[in-house]
């Protein structure tokens, strides 16, 4: 049984916006640890799983796949968001 993570997209922290952020992903766990190639000295591994990655368009949906495929899914809550209401004023005081 292969081991995965379900999380929601975040925002880009270099744009303000918030296209692709509805989508929810499944990422497999890595099943080995990467080790330098001894010719070039890149990380890699023979793992080819953490490559993929699946969208879906909700949290269950990615569960019903993971279930279906006997994929053992941990889902990753969505932290609250913190909003700081700031007028442009307050930063001259």
């Amino acid at each position: 049984m292969t081991d995965a993570r379900i999380y929601k997209r975040p925002k880009n922290a270099m744009q303000s916006g918030k296209a692709l952020t509805d989508q929810w992903i499944l990422d497999f766990v890595p099943a080995e640890a990467k080790k330098p190639d001894p010719l070039m000295g890149w990380a890699g591994s023979g793992d080819t799983r953490q490559q993929v990655q699946l969208k879906f368009e909700s949290c269950e949906a990615a569960q019903a796949y993971a279930e279906k495929h006997g994929i053992k899914a941990r889902v990753h809550a969505v932290p609250p968001k913190k909003l700081k209401i700031q007028a442009y004023a307050d930063n001259f005081r």
